[in-house]
């Protein structure tokens, strides 16, 4: 039995499942941070599994710049989750919307 396109569609849907659902139920920032990054991953799998089953390059390099996008933004994302913690003693993202002191 060979690995096909549907069995690499199927795993990056599930993990964007699973991230989805966290982002939307969890309140820790950093959980939801966790949860942004997984998401990312299941879309580089389907670019990377669109390009393996087209034959070309195009997913890997796409895949390669959303890689460079969520570099950034986890120094980004942490460094807010680092000022958040500083300022209110909580990584509770509904705390979030008042970053005033």
């Amino acid at each position: 039995m060979t690995i096909g396109l549907t069995h690499y569609l199927v795993l990056a849907a599930v993990l964007f499942g699973i991230g989805s659902i966290g982002v939307l139920v969890r309140r820790n920032a950093i959980v939801v941070f966790m949860c942004i990054e997984l998401m990312l991953n299941a879309v580089n799998l389907t670019f990377i599994a669109f390009s393996r089953f087209r034959g070309t390059m195009d997913g890997h390099v796409i895949a390669f710049f959303v890689m460079a996008v969520a570099a950034a933004e986890a120094a980004v994302g942490l460094a807010i989750i680092l000022h958040l913690f500083r300022t209110r003693k909580s990584l509770n993202v509904d705390e979030a919307n008042l970053m005033r002191h």
